[in-house]
C-alpha cells in the first residue's frame, strides 16, 4: 500500500466512493446475467484494476479476455487507435461485457465496439468506471457508467501518465500545469 502520494495529485474519487459504485454495478451485472456465461473483455492497460475488483462483485460465471489498444502519447490523443494485442476466446454468438477505465473521445470506444461486432457475438454489453460529460457522440449506448466526470485528466485506479500512478486506489486529478 502507498502511503505517500505525489504532491502535485489532488483526490478527486475516494477508494470507498469506487468500491461503493462498484457494488452497484456487480449487481446490476449479476441482474443481467444471472444464470449465463459471458466473456468480459478488459481493455489494457487502464481497466485492469477496475475489471479485476469488478469481476469480484458479480454472481454469475464468466470467460474473461483483454484487449490492448493504444491510442494516447502523454496526455493527449494520437487521433488513431492502434490494436496491440486481440481477443484469443471465439465470442460468436456469446454475450460480450467490455470493461474500459474511461471512454473520453470514444475514439477508441468506437474502435472497440466496431472491432468486436465484427466477431458476431450474440450482444455486448459496455461498461466504464468513468466517462467524460459531452466529450463524445457513439452510434451506440455506453449501458453502464460508473462516474461522468468532466474534462479533468485523471490517473490511479489504473489509469495513467505515461505509465505511472496506476497503482493508486483512487482517483487523482494532476495540479493544474504541472507534468507529474
Amino acid at each position: 500500500m502507498i502511503t505517500k502520494v505525489n504532491p502535485n495529485l489532488i483526490m478527486y474519487l475516494s477508494k470507498n466512493d469506487i468500491n461503493n459504485r462498484l457494488n452497484e454495478i456487480g449487481k446490476q451485472l449479476s441482474e443481467k446475467f444471472c444464470n449465463e456465461c459471458p466473456v468480459i473483455i478488459g481493455i489494457l492497460n487502464g481497466s485492469f484494476v477496475f475489471m479485476a475488483d469488478l469481476i469480484r462483485k458479480i454472481d454469475f460465471e464468466c470467460e474473461i479476455d483483454f484487449m490492448k489498444v493504444n491510442s494516447y502519447v502523454g496526455k493527449e490523443t494520437s487521433g488513431k487507435v492502434q490494436l496491440e494485442k486481440d481477443i484469443n476466446i471465439n465470442i460468436k454468438d456469446r454475450r460480450v461485457i467490455i470493461v474500459e477505465d474511461i471512454i473520453d473521445s470514444g475514439l477508441t470506444m468506437d474502435y472497440l465496439h466496431k472491432h468486436i461486432s465484427a466477431y458476431n457475438p450474440k450482444d455486448i454489453t459496455i461498461v466504464t468506471l468513468l466517462s467524460k460529460k459531452n466529450n463524445c457522440t457513439l452510434n451506440f449506448n455506453i449501458d453502464i457508467v460508473g462516474f461522468g466526470i468532466t474534462s479533468e485528466f485523471v490517473v490511479g485506479y489504473g489509469l495513467d501518465l505515461d505509465q505511472r500512478f496506476r497503482q493508486l486506489d483512487s482517483l487523482y486529478t494532476l495540479e493544474p500545469n504541472i507534468l507529474a
